[in-house]
């Protein structure tokens, strides 16, 4: 039987809270009470656990008054009879007060499950509970498969981000898992905004577990605007691997999935902390593909905006050990490319790593052309379906619209550099905010 946790938020989030500034904008009442935590479980999420082939986590959220969580898994079956055979997990549980609203947390990380299998679960509590969900195991070994990749959603979640992550599932609705650049909601205390971003991504996140590296808008900020620690809601929402540095759980992690190394990192702080450790887990790597994700692009499409830690700690070792492909956020606009030459390693001449930049949600920034992008965009919200096979890997990048925007192949070659092609495209004209719509003078 699990240990159950309560209360262990309320005092760190009272101290978090004395150092945040007044929140500007409180949303209404009616918004308040449509995110307020019910009897039934909501916000139910999964994230891959250490071994995915064998393991997940799934948390979700309810009332206060639920001290005592269960979960329910079987293997899924066409006979409805199926869950007489299911298997009963008790939760690990946390108290979170917020400013809207007081709510237990929930988790149970499943274990023991049989690789590339299909499994239904459910979490709840005496007569409330979820629907069964069903979600598939990754295989023991290297397999192919498919994840989505979407950049910063943050502003008007429930009206304008809730079209991308739907776009996306509409595009690749077998994808194993999903990935997002960090920055998910744009104040990182505000209940309701957590609320809208669980509502738009609904099912989805609760069939294919989810990879996120915290953005700079999960952090809390002080009157100064400067950063004093991770928001309380991620710890309890967000539940990864624990192989990453000391201190910094479920934020810096790394998961081999189907033959492929996933490296999630928090571009926001201890950054030589976390260089020497990815130097340990790039140099024991038996892998066929490496891709790494955090959120502060090592350098930046609008302007001067690039994070110098990340550049000159980071960088160096993603050249050296040859790293596939990096997946950004924070700048919300698109770019992609190679040979970003910052000339802060010896190794950067020969790299053929790609970077990509891209956003999912509605707030955009200007770009400004580089040399190393291959393409780029502006005023666009996109998503991207991102295929991974024994030899290459295959990227492509959609405007929520369907409109195939950006596409390549990287090429694996046995003793030689990767190799990467550019996919056929219907338009090679780029997106910018002066041929695309713009929001009308009233």
């Amino acid at each position: 039987m699990k240990k159950v946790i309560l209360l262990v938020w309320v005092s760190k989030l009272s101290l978090l809270s004395l150092a945040q500034p007044p929140e500007k904008n409180l949303p209404p009442e009616h918004l308040q009470i449509r995110y307020e935590p019910q009897w039934w479980p909501d916000r139910i999420l999964l994230t891959p656990a250490t071994d995915p082939a064998t393991s997940v986590t799934v948390t979700w959220r309810t009332r206060a008054e639920v001290r005592t969580a269960f979960a329910e898994i079987a293997l899924a079956d066409p006979s409805p009879e199926f869950d007489e055979y299911e298997k009963d997990y008790q939760a690990e549980t946390e108290l979170l007060v917020s400013e809207f609203a007081r709510a237990a947390y929930h988790k149970v990380t499943f274990t023991d499950l049989q690789p590339a299998t299909l499994y239904a679960y459910r979490v709840g509590a005496g007569d409330y509970w979820s629907e069964w969900v069903q979600f598939r195991t990754a295989a023991a070994g290297p397999e192919p498969f498919t994840f989505l990749y979407l950049g910063d959603a943050q502003n008007d979640l429930h009206e304008h981000w809730s079209r991308a992550i739907r776009a996306a599932y509409r595009e690749a609705p077998q994808a194993d898992w999903v990935l997002h650049a960090g920055d998910l909601i744009n104040h990182s205390q505000n209940d309701y905004e957590w609320g809208e971003w669980f509502q738009a991504g609904g099912f989805i996140h609760r069939s294919m577990p989810v990879v996120v590296p915290p953005g700079n808008h999960e952090y809390i900020k002080n009157a100064e605007k400067r950063k004093v620690g991770i928001s309380p809601f991620w710890g309890a929402q967000f539940n990864f691997p624990d192989n990453g540095p000391e201190g910094l759980e479920d934020r810096c992690f790394y998961v081999d999935y189907q033959g492929a190394r996933i490296i999630s990192m928090d571009s926001n702080a201890d950054f030589e902390r976390q260089a020497d450790w990815l130097a340990d887990v790039l140099e024991d790597n038996s892998n066929q593909w490496t891709i790494v994700t955090f959120h502060h692009p090592v350098i930046s499409p609008s302007g001067d905006r690039q994070c110098e830690e990340v550049q000159q700690l980071w960088k160096p070792l993603l050249d050296q050990y040859q790293v596939d492909l990096v997946l950004q956020g924070h700048d919300h606009s698109y770019a992609r490319g190679q040979g970003l030459i910052t000339g802060t390693n010896p190794y950067e001449n020969d790299s053929k790593v790609v970077y990509v930049v891209s956003v999912s949600g509605p707030k955009m920034y200007s770009i400004t052309g580089q040399p190393w992008m291959d393409r780029a965009a502006e005023n666009t919200q996109l998503f991207q379906v991102i295929e991974v096979m024994e030899k290459e890997i295959r990227y492509r990048a959609y405007t929520v619209d369907g409109m195939l925007y950006d596409g390549f192949v990287i090429h694996k070659r046995p003793g030689k550099t990767n190799k990467v092609k550019a996919l056929k495209i219907s338009s090679k004209k780029g997106r910018r905010f002066e041929n695309t719509l713009t929001k009308p003078e009233r």
